[in-house]
């Protein structure tokens, strides 16, 4: 048994839409392929005294036990890894329930697909899955210290990607106000909201913060000085930069207690509190300086430690912070009892947990020093003796919570500092005896200001209740009714995906300004190219999601983004399924087109509930996709009488069809007619059918996104299949004698959907045709079937990349194709073999007969499109717009004469 290949989905995916983290394993079983769990002696009740927790797994039969009950009767290897995996991420702490599991085409070869928290540990799950089970097999054991060693590692890898209380606490705040986020990781920040209405945070550091607040607050002494100036009570004291000013500053005092800490610090780091003599001043100032080139002397004020957290300018919660202590219990020595305290599953290292591991240090023995103690003293009960000085939790100190005890006066002030220094969080420590009185009462102080402070202590205080501190950062960033994502419309289908996404695209322009789309050529935003390639999976998404100054994402998602990693969002505004036919067939494990229209159906799934999905009503597949729709459906259809259609409108829903010559939107008793389809330049003058279902595809996508039938029409006549704005995608071109088609159809439904425009083509025809080698063979004799009954002369060629096939295999197969029509027909078409692509293309342009259609399907466009351009094809728009300079009072007698007139606001006329 062996793992082949491991993918990491982190979007909704062919195996899951909701619980989209998923870990996709393709599975060996080799020798045990044929071996089900019940008939291998002994594995069931080793693998329950291994993991006797799998009694918790229900499985398909549903009950306790079912999962167990299975194993028992009889069930593959793959199953079984499948929960193992599962069980080992709960055991480390990271609880995970679903997972799938299904053969392949391939006998004894399986994908298994488990969910996962965290990636890393997903992936070491299910290889220790493999492990558990393979040494079971063989030896009828899996030694406890491997188990231990697995959940030890997994547990690593867990507090390895933990991105700390505030960062998480404000991730899951996000998630339950429908805020989409993402982890920008090239930069440490994330991101929440999509596009120019995205927000960055760094822990409680926003994109609201102010850098001169945030500078002004990491320099103690200007924050002191500032804040004094302002009448805001803040401890005595100055900054010296060398041991020799240490002694007049104690003097300026009056002397002792004093605080000494670093200029610029943090975390309680470098500080050291209740100073009474020369000695501890000259250790608290070498601490100090360790962190700084500038210490703090300050008086030391009597008090208990309290932060406070505004927000916005407004006190969301108070904590009193108690420095590290242990309470005695009259038998166990301190040592053992920081030993018990750092067991509590609340502490860990740093700041991923809700308290930190106490660690005992030089601090430490000063502080026990200081009481009269060591770590061998053994405590009466119920004693307390503190192990620290200064009350920071990341030195293991504890939180109780106060927001509801908080004088009104020291609430107001808070808030009037956190205005003072100019921050929109801010952490103010403050030192009273008494948090209930006002400062002046009980001899409190504001000792400092902080930008980012931590929020665990006031999301999980050790006492009182935890205050959910991540709602009011969330809502300054995003006010009530303040929109967080831009809308996101999602493309895919077997053919028409990249023309039908730039069209859709174009039409947006006409009401954004900046649009930004996916395609397999590039990304684009504001039309200008991004990055050029293939870009159709997530990453290329993710781009456009996180660029701040986006307004609308259209994007190509194609088939093998979806099964690679899963979509890059987890909800689009408007999905559309423009079809469903054989391709890329025993790829990915897709062996049929049942699975093919499921990997489609993603998008329909995602679909927000209050957006639509765009259905093709003439492809079954694709509208049987409507059952699963969790928001509205929208129809299109080249047939104006299609029986879905008609019910879907009578019931109130939106389509569009095709009829009596124009694009039509119907809603309910309102019929649109947006555009005569022989103005509309992507169709050919009407002459390319599957052209105007794309035009209909766009159009409905827009109308449902709000964009009137005025900016459908403007974007629309002014889209055209060229080289400039869709390269490879019925480009035709004029060279005077005959004329060249380009089209990067490369499956049997796309070579169809140009051979009807060859079809209707007037004069001669000849083909450069072709096809990828990792398609089925059947796929490939179909094209050239295909290509035998629209051309009446045939140039095969084959791709650069044969994709593992010998050179010269998928011409023959082709050619297979072409000879099956000649039994038919008893013409055999004529062709050649030319494998070189560019040969077989400069061969049928000087072959070209006269008033002929070359139509060329290419594996390289641009080389192409370059080798026509080389011949001066004549630079030709029948639908093209001239301007000229006309009194507007000319217009009205001009009408007559010109197909379509217009005049704009500064008297110039439009003539087409």
């Amino acid at each position: 048994m062996k793992i082949i290949q491991t993918q990491t989905l982190r979007g909704p995916n062919y195996w899951s839409i909701r619980r989209s983290k998923l870990i996709l394993l393709r599975l060996d079983l080799e020798e045990l392929a044929e071996r089900p769990s019940d008939t291998i002696p002994g594995f069931y009740s080793s693998l329950v005294a291994v993991l006797p927790s799998l009694e918790e797994h229900y499985c398909s039969p549903g009950c306790k036990g079912g999962f167990l009950s299975r194993v028992r009767e009889g069930t593959m290897m793959g199953h079984i890894l499948e929960h193992v995996a599962l069980e080992l991420q709960t055991l480390a702490g990271m609880p995970v329930g679903f997972g799938r599991t299904r053969e392949t085409a391939t006998p004894g070869i399986y994908q298994v697909a488990i969910e996962y928290q965290v990636e890393t540990a997903g992936r070491y799950a299910a290889r220790a899955a493999l492990r558990l089970c393979q040494s079971i097999v063989e030896t009828g054991i899996y030694p406890q210290v491997e188990l231990d060693r697995d959940l030890h590692d997994l547990v690593e890898l867990r507090n390895e990607a933990a991105q700390g209380a505030s960062t998480e606490a404000l991730v899951k705040e996000a998630e339950s106000m429908g805020i989409p986020w993402m982890h920008l990781e090239t930069c440490d920040l994330f991101q929440f909201g999509y596009g120019k209405y995205q927000k960055r945070v760094q822990a409680a550091l926003t994109s609201h913060s102010n850098i001169l607040g945030v500078e002004l607050a990491c320099d103690k002494e200007k924050t002191k000085k500032i804040l004094a100036s302002m009448g805001v009570p803040v401890p005595l004291g100055m900054t010296i930069y060398s041991f020799n000013e240490l002694a007049a500053a104690i003097d300026r005092l009056d002397g002792y207690p004093i605080v000494i800490k670093p200029l610029n610090g943090n975390h309680g780091r470098g500080i050291t509190i209740d100073i009474r003599d020369w000695e501890h001043a000259e250790i608290g100032y070498d601490r100090a300086r360790e962190v700084s080139a500038g210490v703090i002397v300050e008086h030391f004020y009597q008090g208990s430690d309290h932060r406070i957290l505004v927000v916005n300018h407004k006190v969301v919660a108070v904590a009193e912070r108690v420095p590290a202590h242990v309470v005695g219990d009259g038998v166990t020595t301190i040592a053992a009892l920081v030993e018990r305290e750092n067991q509590d599953p609340r502490r860990g290292n740093g700041h991923d947990n809700m308290l930190t591991t106490i660690e005992l240090d030089d601090s430490t023995a000063e502080m026990l020093r200081r009481q009269g103690v060591s770590l061998d003293t053994i405590l009466p009960a119920q004693q307390v003796c503190y192990l620290r000085a200064t009350a920071n939790l990341s030195t293991g100190g504890i939180a109780i919570d106060r927001t509801d005890e908080i004088h009104p006066e020291t609430l107001w002030m808070a808030e009037r500092v956190s205005r003072i220094i100019g921050l929109d969080v801010a952490g103010i420590d403050v030192i009273t005896t008494d948090i209930t009185k006002t400062l002046s009462e009980a001899d409190g102080t504001i000792v400092e200001v902080n930008a980012a402070p931590g929020l665990r202590m006031h999301i999980a205080p050790s006492q009182g209740v935890g205050r959910n501190v991540a709602a009011p950062i969330l809502q300054m960033l995003f006010p009530p009714g303040a929109p967080t994502r831009i809308p996101i419309v999602a493309v895919t289908g077997t053919n028409g995906k990249t023309t039908t996404t730039r069209l859709i695209a174009h039409i947006f322009s006409q009401v954004y300004d900046n649009v930004g789309f996916t395609t397999t050529d590039g990304i684009y935003v504001s039309n200008r190219l991004i990055e050029k390639g293939d870009t159709t999976g997530p990453q290329s998404a993710q781009i456009i999601l996180q660029d701040p100054t986006v307004d609308i994402a259209i994007l190509e998602t194609a088939r093998g983004g979806i099964l690679r990693s899963g979509l890059a969002f987890q909800q689009c505004d408007v999905g559309v399924i423009l079809n469903v036919a054989a391709d890329h067939l025993g790829l990915g494990g897709i062996e049929t087109i049942e699975q093919l229209a499921k990997v489609k159906g993603v998008i329909a799934e995602s679909v927000h509930p209050e957006g639509y999905a765009v259905l093709n009503a003439d492809d079954h597949r694709v509208a049987a996709m409507a059952d699963k729709v969790p928001g509205k459906v929208a129809y299109f259809s080249m047939d104006a009488d299609c029986p879905l259609v008609r019910s879907h409108v009578r019931r109130g829903g939106i389509a569009a069809v095709y009829t009596d010559g124009y694009l039509t939107i119907l809603q309910q008793d309102w019929v649109h007619r947006v555009e005569k389809v022989e103005l509309v330049p992507l169709t050919l003058g009407g002459r390319a059918p599957f052209m105007i279902a794309n035009a209909l595809a766009a159009s409905l996508a827009a109308f449902v996104q709000g964009v009137n039938i005025e900016h459908i029409r403007a974007g629309l006549r002014s889209f055209r299949a060229s080289v400039q704005q869709t390269p490879g995608r019925m480009n035709l071109f004029n060279l005077g004698r005959y004329h060249v088609l380009i089209d990067y159809a490369h499956n049997p439904a796309g070579y169809a959907a140009v051979g009807s425009f060859v079809k209707n083509w007037t004069g001669p025809t000849i083909g450069v045709i072709g096809g990828p080698g990792d398609r089925r063979d059947e796929d490939l004799i179909e094209l050239g079937r295909l290509s035998a009954t629209f051309f009446e002369r045939i140039a095969i060629k084959e791709d650069d990349d044969t994709r593992g096939r010998a050179w010269g295999e998928v011409a023959e197969l082709i050619v297979q194709g072409i000879e099956q029509v000649a039994i038919d027909t008893k013409a055999l078409v004529p062709h050649s073999i030319l494998l070189n692509e560019a040969e077989a293309i400069e061969w049928a342009l000087d072959n070209a007969p006269e008033h002929g259609l070359v139509t060329i399907f290419p594996d390289n466009v641009s080389r192409a499109i370059a080798l026509i351009m080389a011949r001066n094809p004549i630079i030709e728009d029948p639908t093209a717009v001239v301007l000229v300079e006309v009194p507007p009072t000319v217009a009205p007698t001009m009408e007559p004469l010109v197909e379509a007139i217009a005049i704009n606001n500064n008297g110039k006329l439009s003539v087409k």
